[in-house]
């Protein structure tokens, strides 16, 4: 018990002082937003390498529900995470709009499959509110909920995204290094 303590105040500290990919204007939070079922999910940029349509997946025996097998990627074996799975969410068959996105975290790649890619926003520091908002089961890989302001979109973008999203899009930004390490 007393080795839980300190990993989870650990972790409650990186959060309030999380530093996320910044570029372009003062504070700025690039991320990279995607679907998973239902919800607008996102990773910061820097921590993305590389987007893949998915290629043939050899599944590992006795690995846990949520990897899905590894793939070859320029030589290197990579692991693949259904991400759907790992977020307790209903499985979906693979489609056109499917991907894998590569994440890096320390030493490690993996390759974790989404729905569907959506694009970039850069979030002011007053668009991003904590994970202390967030509970639930999923809510250890949670660090934060985006906000982006709609001034900040096309018009036709919030067309097509408000039949599906509402009107206002929330992101569900995602601590890239718990997800990966649980």
């Amino acid at each position: 018990m007393s080795e839980l303590v300190p990993r989870r105040n650990a972790l409650a500290s990186r959060r309030e002082g999380r530093s996320v990919a910044r570029s372009g204007g003062e504070g700025m939070h690039e991320l990279l937003a995607f679907d998973v079922g239902e919800e607008t999910y996102a990773l910061p940029l820097d921590a993305v390498k590389e987007i893949l349509k998915p290629p043939p997946v050899t599944e590992v025996p006795r690995a846990p529900a949520h990897v899905l097998g590894v793939i070859s990627v320029r030589g290197r074996i990579t692991t693949v995470i259904d991400l759907r799975r790992k977020l307790r969410r209903a499985s979906t068959p693979v489609d056109k709009a499917t991907r894998i996105l590569l994440v890096e975290d320390a030493d490690e790649i993996l390759g974790l499959l989404v729905d569907r890619v959506l694009q970039v926003y850069r979030l002011a520091p007053d668009e991003i509110e904590t994970a202390s908002v967030v509970s639930g089961e999923t809510s250890e890989y949670v660090w934060g909920i985006g906000r982006p302001r709609a001034a900040r979109q096309t018009q036709t973008d919030r067309r097509d995204r408000s039949a599906a999203h509402g009107a206002e899009d929330i992101l569900i930004l995602l601590d890239h290094a718990e997800l990966l390490r649980r």
